[in-house]
């Protein structure tokens, strides 16, 4: 906690300042461009990521960056889903996925999350990517595991289709999809290749020149 507080002390007198405008201007109003749907993973902060400023991202993040399917009693990624999407208006969704993540590494090696029920009913949602790795021949635990980060993040993609708000911005072409897996020890970033189906490393020459 004592680190917590230095920090916080330390955005009062040093960040906060610097920022003040922009904070002056996100007092009242927020008009973010992106919803992104991470997992809750300490390691993973999508803004150091993306290098956003607060108010860009409209940031979700759970175990194992789950989207569950739509469905009679919505939960808080649907109504936060909802929210950016209807409300805010945002133009692009990012469901992000990273390497050695733990929840997929539990699916991946089968192992036993009995006694922690609210967990296990969670990655049940990741069912059809559990499905789809086990048909699978790899050569070592490693690249199932990262096997089904992909995988996952493609289960994650369909299901948000299923959510009214985002399957309307879709039909009238307000809203792109995309689909990330982020390395941690390399800062590398995979990009869905929705034609080929496969993700393709980011080129930063793209962007950058």
């Amino acid at each position: 906690m004592e680190d917590l507080i230095r920090g916080l002390a330390q955005f009062k007198t040093t960040v906060f300042p610097e920022l003040s405008g922009l904070f002056q201007e996100l007092a009242y109003v927020q008009s973010p461009t992106t919803l992104f749907i991470a997992c809750s993973d300490s390691r993973v902060v999508p803004e150091l990521l993306t290098q956003q400023q607060p108010g860009r991202l409209f940031v979700v993040r759970n175990a194992g960056n789950i989207v569950p399917s739509y469905g009679p009693e919505p939960g808080g990624v649907s109504a936060a889903i909802e929210y950016a999407v209807a409300v805010l208006g945002v133009k692009d969704i990012v469901i992000c996925g990273h390497s050695n993540c733990g929840a997929m590494s539990a699916i991946a090696m089968a192992e036993t999350v009995a006694h922690l029920p609210a967990v296990a009913a969670w990655l049940r949602h990741a069912d059809a990517a559990k499905a789809v790795n086990a048909t699978g021949v790899y050569e070592t635990a490693q690249e199932r595991v990262e096997e089904l980060v992909r995988q996952n993040v493609k289960v994650q993609l369909n299901n948000i289709r299923t959510h009214p708000s985002v399957a309307v911005a879709l039909e009238t072409e307000r809203i792109a999809l995309h689909g990330w897996v982020y390395d941690i020890e390399t800062g590398r970033v995979d990009i869905l290749n929705y034609e080929t189906g496969r993700f393709e490393a980011l080129d930063p020459k793209q962007f950058c020149g």
